[in-house]
């Protein structure tokens, strides 16, 4: 098995924030939808398992759901998708990187969390509402109690919250990219999703569908929706962009100057990028560095 050691998976995800951020406006918005739409899938598969375990199993019950739930991101980062609180890592380590612009991050937040949004209320609305799957039952009453609790606690707790979520979700998907084949990506997926929900940290695409399930039962309000929404997401943009990106930026990226310019070919045998001789600044390249494979590995 292969993988990319950090400061790889770094250069590398400089790369793919940059490709994120260029994406189209049809691009962004069709994958968007699709990413929505699959936490969606996967919190709804969370729920429907464990509404009708036993209270005395208690934090099994939320281990077993919790197990579950990553089928959304694989889903994602396998099959194809842009996530807001991925986005909120590699697009922004792109910036720190200089390989693209303030507005273009502006640009790709809004439309996948517009995106996102609409894929989340898509299967609330329809597979939750419509077919009655989050409306039924013990279905109903997990729903209800679920959604109440993320609406439970002040600004500072849910800002708070959302940081230890994407703190958790930024590292699944930086050890998605490490990974060259797809049971490495999902191992790597797995664990920090499972221990995000397992703890209760709070995720934004996730709430966009929960929190609507319960109002479209008829219980809450949207406006108490909004109340969580604005510190759930700030806290997730605070957790990729500083605790993951800026983090992996400072170690690995800004004490060898990769990354200030537009990337371009090097040698394969190089394990980091060259100095920019048309510059004459010394800044390096940001490129994707081969694989390390693990029979190879030192640490």
């Amino acid at each position: 098995m292969a993988y990319y050691k950090p400061q790889q998976i770094a250069l590398n995800t400089i790369e793919t924030g940059v490709t994120k951020a260029r994406s189209s406006w049809t691009q962004m918005l069709v994958l968007g939808f699709l990413a929505g739409a699959f936490i969606a899938l996967g919190f709804l598969l969370d729920i429907r398992v464990i509404a009708s375990m036993p209270e005395e199993w208690g934090s099994f019950a939320n281990f077993v759901g919790a197990s579950l739930f990553p089928v959304g991101l694989i889903l994602v980062l396998v099959a194809g998708g842009e996530l807001l609180t991925g986005n909120m890592m590699a697009v922004p380590l792109a910036r720190m990187a200089g390989r693209i612009r303030t507005l273009e991050v502006i640009r790709n937040l809004f439309a996948i969390t517009l995106a996102n949004l609409l894929g989340a209320l898509f299967v609330a609305y329809f597979f939750g509402h419509v077919v009655g799957m989050t409306e039924t039952g013990p279905y109903l009453a997990k729903t209800v109690e679920m959604a109440g609790h993320k609406l439970e606690g002040n600004f500072l707790q849910m800002f708070v919250s959302g940081i230890g979520c994407n703190w958790l979700v930024a590292l699944a998907v930086w050890l998605s990219y490490s990974a060259d084949n797809i049971s490495g990506k999902v191992l790597g997926i797995w664990f920090p999703t499972m221990a995000f929900v397992a703890i209760g940290f709070q995720h934004v695409v996730a709430n966009m569908f929960l929190i609507p399930a319960a109002i479209f039962a008829g219980y809450y309000s949207w406006g108490q929706y909004a109340m969580n929404f604005v510190p759930v997401w700030l806290g997730n943009l605070t957790g990729g962009a500083l605790f993951v990106a800026c983090a992996y930026f400072v170690a690995y990226i800004r004490p060898t100057g990769v990354g200030a310019v537009p990337a371009s070919p090097v040698d394969s045998t190089s394990q980091m990028a060259k100095p920019d001789a048309t510059t004459g600044n010394g800044a390096g390249v940001a490129v994707a560095l081969p694989l390390q494979h693990s029979e190879q590995a030192h640490g």
